[in-house]
């Protein structure tokens, strides 16, 4: 199955989001920090029928100040709010990893937006004093390593060997990867190859992280809600995503053994099944 490929006005801006149709709930999945839709696909595609899907982008349809901007995660959580009115989708089941987790959180508990259910793949709810702080980009250690990011390949075989010679995508799934290669990198008009997300607007992105405090927040989840942790996570000495879940009223834990904290692209099909037995039940 292949989704349709939509936009959205919203505001001034315009969303563009990937659609599955199905004849059940809409089930909202959102991305993490620096990726894009196009990597959930073998996760929406099967949900899909008994679901619709709907997997929006969160990185490119607001304009940042490239030297100084950010894209706070408060207003991030705003728009998908307003996405959600705009396509009148009621009570949506949610899905997010990272970024978007978090994300979808503060659209639940900050702007309103009803749930029947959310599932937190790996969340990013940073230890409380990181929250107001007045840092620079380069101070902040995940903004920093973005912006030194590579973002330049002649080719698709060159950008695929570097993929692939990068430790970090090294527990990647074949057909994630793949999926990354074909959608993730685009054309620089004419230049060979350039990162779809760009350095610059990742650094964006997690520079916003920063903008709202979610840990007070937590216990206005009232839907059920999955909290997904991989049990090799490299966020685990900092991240304590057991106490997320229970202090949600009705917050539940649930650890993949051997994944890291990209669950979704390092075991798809073991993410899928803990997401439909949740969803279904």
């Amino acid at each position: 199955m292949q989704p349709n490929i939509c936009y959205q006005t919203i505001g001034d801006m315009t969303m563009a989001y990937l659609e599955y149709p199905g004849d059940g709930p809409t089930v909202l999945i959102l991305h993490a920090t620096g990726f894009l839709p196009w990597l959930w696909h073998p996760i929406a595609r099967d949900l899909a029928g008994p679901y619709r899907v709907i997997v929006p982008s969160l990185f490119d349809h607001r304009t940042i100040d490239p030297e100084n901007g950010w894209l706070g995660w408060r207003d991030l959580a705003g728009d998908v709010t307003l996405l959600c009115d705009r396509l009148q989708l009621n009570r949506p089941m949610m899905v997010g990893h990272s970024m978007g987790a978090a994300v979808l959180t503060l659209s639940h508990t900050v702007h309103g937006l009803d749930t029947a259910k959310l599932v937190l793949i790996e969340p990013i709810f940073l230890p409380g004093e990181f929250y107001g702080a007045k840092i620079s980009r380069e101070q902040h250690p995940m903004a920093a390593k973005a912006i030194r990011r590579r973002n330049g390949w002649s080719d698709r075989d060159e950008a695929w060997a570097y993929f692939q010679s990068k430790s970090f995508f090294q527990s990647w799934d074949r057909e994630v990867l793949a999926l990354y290669l074909a959608h993730g990198i685009i054309g620089d008009n004419g230049n060979g190859l350039r990162l779809a997300c760009s350095p610059e607007r990742e650094a964006a992105l997690f520079m916003g992280s920063i903008q709202h405090d979610p840990w007070p927040e937590l216990a206005r989840v009232k839907p059920p809600a999955l909290v997904m942790e991989g049990g090799q996570s490299e966020n685990k000495p900092f991240i304590d995503l057991k106490r997320v879940a229970a202090s949600m009223p009705l917050g539940r834990y649930h650890e993949v053994q051997d994944a890291g904290h990209l669950i979704p692209m390092e075991r798809p099909a073991e993410a899928l099944g803990v997401i439909r037995s949740f969803l279904d039940g």
